[in-house]
């Protein structure tokens, strides 16, 4: 498809906006790394929560939708739906206290909760651990998708879609390390306006392309030939697409024993990182309360509904996640005259997760590998010049990285699978004193290699493209992994009572699990925060958040009573969360 010139002209403005608001803000970046890691921790709520959003509105989720769909479902997306759990708990058990912490990045608070040798050896090696490897994984997957969208869209080679992706991963590296985090949160506002609204549009026009919602519903039912459609939100026991089993690991299992970007038990990643550049603790709540809100109630359904009318419109296509792609190019459904806004949209969802991950993975190979081992005494300016520097090595490295991932899908699950296990004591070192240093690295050790035998074809062989094996993978390596760190921490010797009493002073932690601790503190907790307060708001979240996404659903395919009522349900959580924020204040 030829690009004309007011597609071209609509590209190119966007990205000349999005290199003025980074020349804007760079001089604000150069003054330190608070500033150019975590804007001078006097971010607006919304603001904050908004760049969320848009970091996890990459290139590769519509077309990792689409591929859910396509195998799954709509109820394939419990693979990331099930994480609600997670986000909302972040939210009123650990936004306030990641907030008191007034760490830098989350990987520094090892050495604010635990001490000595294994601290310090913890916040390295999750430094480069997260900070590289884990970090170029994502921005790998992120870069396949782009590839992907660019050798569709524009019909051009390979060779050539990745020189254009290299210049626009140059732009994204340039206005990232010139503007720090407030030119990333300015631009992310922009963006996730562009992505959004493109979103919306395209479903529009596929919908009315497959001849309308009720005949595209017919459509797919048909095509499935079987009580299990595609069409259901929850899947019946006896799924084709996810057993019973599966679906009851994403909901028992998954969403807190599971490390994953954006999702970690406990907060952590850019998430932390927003709630520390957040004005005060109330704004760091509220961010993550709305990123959580948009980010699963809001977004999902464009891209489902886009899903769903591609399985029509290209029933014989082999990659059903290039369908996403083709949607957007197809004359017969977007107007030329919304091809350079789609594709500019496009560019937007990949460069405000590629700007947040450089800026995230910077954080932690400067601030807690080379600032805290290699150069402690340097000036504030030397580290934002050896900051930038890692982001542009971050993006060259993520290039070589996307050669060999073998598809987005692929690299979510073994991300999940790695990471399974971990969650509980990223969970509990909050709520408990006895959680050292060495439940932590364990957890880290004892996952990833509990995950890579069973996945092996001489361990277990199971695969994680295989629902039930996939179920099996989680549920064995979280039990391997909790097992061994509960053990390493109950034969492993406690932290000194001075670091112990250090840190609830200046944390606040509420809870019996830190009782022993608050006597010796002589310092009350937040007279506030209670854990059934906690609760409470917690199942009110959950209640808001799936009420509101399946009441969207039922409101895309004219359910319009049941729509009705689950959005008077979500009104009603979102009510008395809102009188009891007010009441903690």
């Amino acid at each position: 498809m030829t690009l004309s010139f007011l597609d071209w002209s609509v590209i190119g403005s966007y990205f000349a906006i999005t290199l003025a608001v980074s020349l804007h803000f760079s001089r604000r970046a150069k003054t330190s790394t608070s500033e150019f890691f975590l804007s001078g921790r006097n971010a607006p709520w919304w603001l904050a929560g908004t760049s969320m959003v848009a970091t996890t509105f990459a290139a590769d989720t519509p077309l990792l939708v689409t591929g859910l769909v396509a195998k799954n479902g709509i109820a394939g997306n419990w693979l990331w739906w099930c994480m609600v759990m997670s986000g909302i708990m972040t939210v009123f058990f650990y936004a306030r206290m990641w907030r008191r912490a007034g760490v830098l990045t989350d990987v520094e608070f090892a050495e604010l909760r635990y001490s000595g040798k294994p601290a310090a050896f913890l916040r390295g090696f999750r430094a480069l651990y997260l900070g590289v490897p884990v970090n170029c994984i994502i921005l790998g997957w992120v870069n396949l998708a782009m590839l992907k969208i660019l050798t569709t869209s524009l019909d051009v080679g390979e060779t050539t879609a990745t020189a254009i992706l290299a210049g626009i991963l140059l732009l994204t590296a340039f206005y990232t390390t010139l503007a720090g985090l407030w030119g990333v949160y300015v631009t992310d506002m922009l963006q996730f306006t562009l992505q959004m609204s493109m979103a919306v549009v395209l479903a529009y026009f596929a919908v009315q392309a497959a001849g309308g919602m009720d005949q595209l519903a017919a459509e797919v039912q048909a095509a499935d030939g079987q009580s299990a459609s595609r069409l259901d939100f929850l899947p019946p026991l006896d799924s084709p697409w996810m057993p019973a089993i599966t679906f009851c690991t994403y909901l028992g299992v998954v969403w807190w024993s599971s490390w994953y970007p954006g999702a970690e038990p406990g907060g952590g990643g850019y998430v932390a990182q927003r709630i520390f550049s957040a004005r005060n603790e109330r704004h760091g709540v509220l961010a993550t309360l709305w990123f959580n809100v948009a980010h699963y109630a809001l977004r999902p359904w464009p891209w489902i509904v886009t899903a769903l009318a591609t399985l029509v419109l290209y029933p014989e296509l082999k990659d059903k996640e290039s369908g996403y792609v083709l949607a957007l190019m197809d004359p017969r459904i977007l107007p030329p005259a919304l091809r350079g806004f789609m594709l500019a949209g496009f560019a937007a969802a990949y460069m405000s997760t590629i700007s947040t991950q450089l800026n995230w993975g910077a954080s932690y190979v400067v601030n807690d590998f080379y600032r805290r081992f290699m150069a402690p005494t340097a000036t504030e300016q030397h580290y934002v010049v050896i900051s930038q520097v890692t982001t542009v090595l971050l993006m060259l490295l993520s290039l070589l990285v996307m050669t060999v991932l073998p598809s987005i899908e692929g690299a979510w699950k073994l991300l999940l699978a790695t990471g399974a296990g971990t969650g509980g004591v990223y969970l509990l070192r909050w709520y408990w004193w006895r959680i050292n240093a060495w439940s932590e690295v364990s957890a880290l050790v004892v996952a990833a290699a509990a995950s890579i035998v069973l996945q092996a074809p001489w361990g277990a062989g199971w695969s994680s493209d295989e629902p039930r094996e996939f179920a099996y993978l989680m549920l064995t390596t979280t039990a391997i992994a909790t097992a061994a760190w509960m053990a390493v921490t109950l034969l492993t010797p406690v932290e000194p009572e001075g670091k112990l009493v250090d840190f609830y002073r200046r944390v606040r932690p509420i809870g019996p699990g830190w009782s022993r601790i608050a006597k010796l503190a002589d310092a009350p907790p937040p007279g506030d925060e209670t854990l059934g307060g906690h609760f409470v708001n917690w199942l009110l979240g959950c209640t808001l958040i799936y009420t509101a996404l399946f009441g969207i659903g039922h409101l895309v395919f004219g359910r319009y009573e049941i729509a009705t009522g689950l959005f008077a349900t979500a009104g009603v959580a979102a009510a008395f969360i809102s009188r009891n924020l007010v009441s903690a204040r």
